[in-house]
């Protein structure tokens, strides 16, 4: 009896398993059914974590002193990860041998490869790649620092480094102090003390001894810590720095939403300083000069494609051709790109081109020599396959020909051929202060002004009249013509039947277009008094949201002026051109030339018909990296608080307050 009850019990244990997980699933049910009942009406979600992780132990001590370990253990409250150690965290003095960085749940663990320098103090800034397994919340600008010596080094001196050309913030380049004061450290000796800025280009450089140092930025290509590559971005400062702190006051604001205050505090702190400040970064021009390529895209022309200009063009000599007055040459302004047009069409027809280069390329030593290189130039419309197509163009045509012959239609006998193609702007409406262009796909012979014509038909006059211009080569493929344009007339040019044909006898048929130029109505006026600024050559430039040039005019009385506005909001741009050159140029660190000065007027000027804007500016009231606009600034700031925004919407759409860090209040 006894061994059938112990059967029986093995038996009743799968159904009774059975069944408990049939009740619990009809529990889970009843529960999902409930919490749905209750939610209704409510957005779906909850509140998201936004609580930063906290360091609650370290090994060594955080700020320790007399330090030999050279492994460092960072203990957190909860998991945690750390973002691309590599680009992210940054240690001081620089590391030639790269340290191990290692999330391992709880804890970063950081293994120093280089040896302890004595009596130096070590930092360890982590920026924003420390953060909750959870929601991402950064543990915002954490560093971590000991000193091997029986004291620590606490100063710490903060700024920005934007972009020389256009103010933009620069993120994740290095910044660093060097207390060598010599012109040519830079490209000597690794930086001392070192920090990255964030994607504000904010940086803070901590654990700085008492001195005068200069600063320094660098995108490091090779990871040496010194500006050894032309191509590295870079920026330099001679003012001294002496860092120095205060005790300080600041308020700590809380707020009920984007609106509306909760509460302010005042809270004592030390105040670093200088924190102002600021770099402009810049690239140095890429002087070494080499052949990137050269290609032959159509029959008619081939292309040479430099590193870097040259006064002298290259001189072309023909191994399988004569290359003896055999081109016409377009070359582009910094003349780095070369387009040779062949003349012949026996040339044009043959498939290599065989040539010899004699062109200055730099060498070894960084000096530019006269170098000989042959090239073969192959077309990549090979002319058997160009006259299959003409004769496959030719098929069809007189096959259409033959059929309207044999209806009794009009037919041709000899194959037309197409007419110029001309590309002409602006077609239609226009400013006033615009000019026609003509362009073509290839070289246009000179243009015999007898055969165009331009009319003009003033407002509420039913004739038109012949109306004077000026009609100059812009280049080889493009004409301009230029007239005395006035607002609400309307305008005829017209061409001849081939008044205009290219090198390869391609003539344009005849032409005939409408121009009207708007009403002075339709237009804004802007004027732009510069205070500091009378004697210099400025460059005034109107940027459209997206920050590029929309107007562009050149002064040295100190009075920008921008006519024929069109209604619009716009951003205001000023260069600096010392050397009058009318464009920016960037700086060198050799020749200790600092690039060109740029500002950007830090308000949005907005533009309406007939309204005549005026302001008056003083490009240094306003810190250089607080000027551009936010609305136009392309490096945005990280996202950091995307979390505490998501609650901010969860609020609202409850209906109830929301204080940032006491949600739990509510």
């Amino acid at each position: 009896m006894q061994r059938q009850h112990h059967d029986n019990v093995f038996l009743f244990l799968p159904l009774r398993k059975a069944w408990l997980g049939l009740t619990l699933c009809c529990l889970s049910l009843l529960s999902l059914l409930v919490s749905s009942c209750a939610r209704m009406g409510n957005p779906d979600g909850g509140w998201y974590d936004e609580t930063m992780p906290k360091v609650v132990s370290t090994t060594p001590e955080d700020k320790g002193v007399d330090v030999k370990s050279q492994k460092i253990l960072i203990n957190f409250d909860e998991y945690v990860k750390i973002d691309n150690p590599t680009e992210n965290v940054v240690i001081s003095p620089p590391q030639l041998q790269a340290p191990e960085i290692k999330g391992q749940g709880k804890r970063i663990s950081v293994q120093l490869l280089d040896s302890l320098k004595p009596n130096t103090t070590y930092t360890i800034d982590f920026s924003n790649a420390i953060s909750d397994n959870n929601e991402g919340n950064p543990l915002g600008n954490y560093t971590f620092s000991f000193s091997t010596g029986d004291h620590i080094d606490t100063l710490e001196v903060s700024g920005y480094v934007i972009s020389a050309e256009n103010l933009e913030p620069m993120k994740g380049i290095l910044v660093g102090l060097y207390d060598d004061l010599s012109d040519t450290v830079f490209k000597h000796k690794p930086m001392l003390r070192l920090s990255r800025t964030d994607s504000r280009g904010h940086f803070v450089i901590k654990g700085i001894a008492s001195g005068k140092y200069r600063a320094y930025a660098l995108q490091d290509a090779d990871g040496d810590y010194v500006f050894g590559q032309k191509s590295e971005i870079i920026a330099f400062d001679h003012e001294l720095i002496e860092p120095s702190f205060k005790p300080d006051i600041r308020q700590d604001t809380t707020w009920l939403d984007s609106l509306h205050i909760a509460d302010i505090q005042r809270v004592p702190y030390t105040h670093f300083l200088p924190d102002n400040i600021c770099l402009r970064a810049f690239n140095e021009i890429l002087t070494d000069r080499h052949l990137v390529k050269s290609e032959r895209k159509e029959a008619n022309h081939f292309t040479l494609f430099y590193s870097y200009g040259d006064s002298i063009l290259p001189q072309i000599q023909g191994l399988n051709y004569d290359a003896n007055d055999a081109f016409i040459i377009d070359s582009s302004l910094k003349k780095d790109t070369i387009t040779y047009w062949l003349k012949d069409t026996a040339l044009v027809n043959q498939d290599t081109l065989q040539t010899v280069l004699t062109h200055h390329i730099t060498d070894t030593q960084g000096v530019m020599r006269l170098q000989n290189d042959t090239l073969t130039l192959l077309s990549k419309q090979p002319y058997a396959k160009r006259l299959k197509a003409e004769q496959k163009a030719y098929d069809t045509w007189k096959k259409a020909e033959d059929k309207k012959k044999k209806r009794g239609d009009p037919y041709d006998s000899i194959m037309p051929k197409d007419p110029l193609k001309l590309n002409i702007t602006p077609n239609g409406e226009m400013d006033p202060d615009q000019n026609v262009m003509l362009i073509a796909q290839e070289p246009l012979n000179d243009v015999d002004t007898a055969y165009v014509h331009l009319y003009a038909k003033p407002p509420k006059d039913s004739l038109w009249y012949r109306e004077p211009y000026d009609m100059h080569r812009v280049n080889n493929e493009t004409f301009m013509l230029r007239a005395a344009w006035k607002p609400e007339t309307e305008y005829s040019l017209e061409v001849d039947s081939a008044a205009i044909s290219t090198i390869y006898g391609l003539v344009s048929g005849p032409i005939k277009q409408g121009l009207k130029v708007r009403s002075s109505d339709n237009y804004g006026t802007l004027m732009v008094t510069l205070m500091g600024m009378n004697g210099k050559n400025v460059i005034g430039q109107l940027m459209d949201n997206s920050d590029k040039i929309v107007k562009q005019v050149f002064t040295n009385t100190g009075q920008l002026e921008f006519f024929y506005l069109k209604e619009a909001k716009y951003y205001l741009r000023m260069v600096v051109d010392d050397n009058n050159n009318g464009q920016w140029d960037t700086g060198n660190y050799d020749a200790d030339q600092q690039p060109e000065a740029v500002f950007y007027y830090p308000e949005e000027i907005e533009c309406k018909a007939k309204w005549d804007v005026t302001r008056s500016w003083n490009p240094n009231d306003t810190p250089l990296f607080k000027q551009k606009p936010s609305a136009i600034v392309q490096q945005k700031a990280d996202k950091e608080k995307q979390v505490q925004h998501r609650n901010l919407q969860r609020a609202r759409q409850l209906g109830i307050d929301y204080v940032n860090q006491i949600k739990g209040k509510l």
